[in-house]
């Protein structure tokens, strides 16, 4: 718990895109729950991060993934199944945030267990609300497994 009586969050942006993630990172610092925001440019390191192999070895297990889709090396798609076949990671909440509207990439994402599926928004403003929402949500609203 904080000093104002909320606990803290750590949430891991999967994207490479560094502008989105400054983005991210802006947007859950505006939010009334302390977060850790922890990044990785790709899928392997987001699964190096998540399975702790190093230089991951210390890192807190996030509360909240916020995946990219289409990224190098491994993809989100990729992390998605890997992240759903492991059961020491499965609960982990995933929320895919994509440039994609193609109704295939929406199906398959849910399909393969993403929570929640987010277009991003290209409006700086809507971006920044969209993932203060999605904090709100996921942090205010429901229970999530800690």
């Amino acid at each position: 718990m904080t000093g104002q009586g909320l606990p803290s969050f750590d949430i891991l942006v999967v994207d490479d895109d560094p502008a989105d993630v400054t983005l991210a990172k802006r947007a859950l610092k505006g939010t009334r729950f302390p977060c850790r925001v922890h990044v990785a440019a790709d899928g392997v390191e987001a699964m190096a991060f998540l399975r702790h192999e190093p230089p991951y070895a210390d890192v807190p297990r996030p509360d909240l993934v916020l995946l990219d889709l289409n990224m190098p090396r491994m993809d989100g798609r990729e992390v998605l199944k890997e992240i759903m076949a492991d059961t020491a990671l499965r609960t982990i909440i995933v929320v895919v945030m994509s440039t994609s509207e193609a109704d295939c990439d929406i199906k398959q994402s849910y399909y393969m267990g993403a929570r929640s599926y987010i277009t991003k928004a290209f409006d700086i403003d809507d971006f920044v609300r969209i993932v203060r929402g999605l904090s709100e949500y996921w942090f205010g609203i429901v229970t999530i497994p800690r």
